[in-house]
């Protein structure tokens, strides 16, 4: 018998995992299937992705648990920015389907005892139909909160009314409390403005549109941060809570080496930098700036954001991407120079690293769910400046629900000025209130803590559902 034999004996692949290639997403379902990992299974991330639209970059951290696998998104010799949204998920869903069918089948066809479980993203719900024609269970993994995902799931039943009410108005389908106190611009934009973008109406809704049918459901929280939605929720569909899907090392501590999540679609920076700058700056005095992978803002909110960060008491770490640069005001990078080091612009950052030095004391942030975990998770203070999609509902729970932030107000332009800037991030970094949100930022990085080590509430559902799988084997 030889090695390969032997490999495919002793090392069968148990569950698949599927990823949206968006980096938003790749993060939560890397930490998720290096958790499954550590309990036992082996597992395959499946990333779909093609040159020179995306292109994947590996830190060599955190990563040799499992195995990444790329499969072809159709998109060879495309810049898919030049596509409209409409285009581009109509291609993507049918040449993802066509090459994961090819994978499944090859993988099936080179293992004596192949995956039984596909672990898809909640935004490709075909996943689910191409893993029971092929005799696979399937669970769909919700990379956003369980709050937006009770919302999205009351739009696609046709339950939702404005203002917020359910239209059956009581018994178990009435809207949780926590939901029903939102306000408008707290809602999904995605909800409040079905026309702006059709295609992405379409693809978040449609992660319901045969959701039933999977065996499991996963969310990317814990029960204790959105714990009556989670009831309800479950009381709709059962679910499992296996979050923050933030690497071990600032969590619980029982994975060895997850110090990253491993796999960027960003050309890593020399993270060296933005430490010794770091380094440099007394405890909680830096203010990090970032709006995440996609966000982008109009040149007149980047000349503000500069302006109110030159102005404040503390230092500012801001991720400006290249493609966004260009709106800077004109001289700022030069003139930071004149500003003594009291500033520090780059490209990209490790996230997870900034967030945890102890020089940082405040994070300025767009609401993404993986950033609004991650501040969650390392206890970090929070200024909120949503943008779109889910942003502004994180930013009502991060202000109202959890008080571990300030959320800035527009004007009548649409604009956050430089004095609201300069007012929040002074109040969160040196004011009363700002000694509220700290405290209360510590008490959920606690509870983070708790809920992925040994017995807590997401560390048991992942081990269940583990458990789950390796039954299969047995029968």
């Amino acid at each position: 018998m030889d090695n390969q034999k032997n490999e495919r004996i002793l090392k069968p692949t148990h569950v698949l995992v599927l990823t949206f290639p968006a980096q938003g997403h790749i993060n939560p379902m890397v930490e998720f299937s290096k958790r499954l990992a550590s309990k036992g299974l082996n597992v395959a991330l499946i990333i779909p992705i093609s040159e020179p639209s995306k292109s994947l970059h590996s830190t060599n951290h955190g990563t040799s648990s499992i195995k990444i696998e790329q499969i072809s998104d159709g998109f060879e010799g495309v810049y898919t920015d030049e596509l409209s949204l409409d285009v581009y998920f109509e291609l993507f869903t049918v040449s993802v389907s066509k090459s994961l069918t090819n994978f499944i089948e090859r993988h099936q066809s080179s293992q004596d005892n192949p995956a039984k479980v596909l672990v898809y993203d909640s935004v490709m719900p075909w996943a689910l139909d191409i893993a029971i024609q092929h005799g696979m269970h399937g669970a769909s993994f919700f990379t956003q909160s369980c709050t937006v995902g009770a919302i999205y799931h009351h739009v696609h039943r046709g339950t939702l009314k404005f203002p917020l009410e359910d239209s059956r108005g009581q018994g178990h389908d009435s809207v949780p409390p926590v939901i029903s106190n939102l306000s408008l611009n707290d809602l999904p934009s995605f909800v409040v403005d079905v026309d702006a973008y059709p295609a992405l109406v379409k693809l978040v809704l449609g992660q319901f549109s045969n959701v039933m049918r999977a065996n499991w459901r996963l969310f990317n929280t814990f029960a204790e941060l959105e714990v009556e939605v989670v009831k309800w929720m479950g009381s709709q569909c059962p679910l499992l809570t296996v979050g923050p899907t933030v690497p071990s090392m600032y969590l619980d501590k029982r994975i060895q080496h997850d110090k990253d999540y491993g796999l960027s679609l960003f050309k890593p920076n020399d993270a060296e930098t933005c430490i010794e700058w770091l380094d440099s700056k007394d405890a909680d005095s830096v203010v990090y700036v970032s709006f995440g992978s996609l966000a982008s803002l109009g040149e007149e909110q980047m000349e503000e954001i500069a302006i109110g960060l030159k102005r404040m008491k503390g230092n500012f770490l801001w991720v400006v991407r290249a493609s966004e640069e260009k709106k800077l005001p004109c001289n700022f990078l030069q003139d930071m120079e004149l500003l003594d080091g009291k500033g520090l612009v780059v490209k990209w950052c490790d996230q997870l690293q900034v967030l945890s030095h102890g020089s940082v004391g405040c994070f300025m942030t767009h609401c993404g769910w993986n950033s609004t975990m991650e501040g969650v998770s390392l206890g970090v203070p929070m200024v909120v400046m949503p943008q779109w999609t889910d942003q502004p509902t994180n930013a009502a729970f991060i202000t109202e629900v959890w008080k571990v932030g300030l959320r800035v107000r527009v004007n009548e332009k649409g604009i956050v000025t430089s004095e609201e800037i300069e007012s929040c991030v002074n109040e969160v970094m040196g004011g009363e209130r700002g000694k509220e949100i700290k405290a209360n930022s510590l008490k959920w990085r606690e509870r983070a803590r708790i809920a992925m080590e040994e017995g807590g509430s997401s560390d048991n559902n992942i081990s269940d559902f583990a458990k789950n799988i390796i039954e299969m084997y047995k029968q």
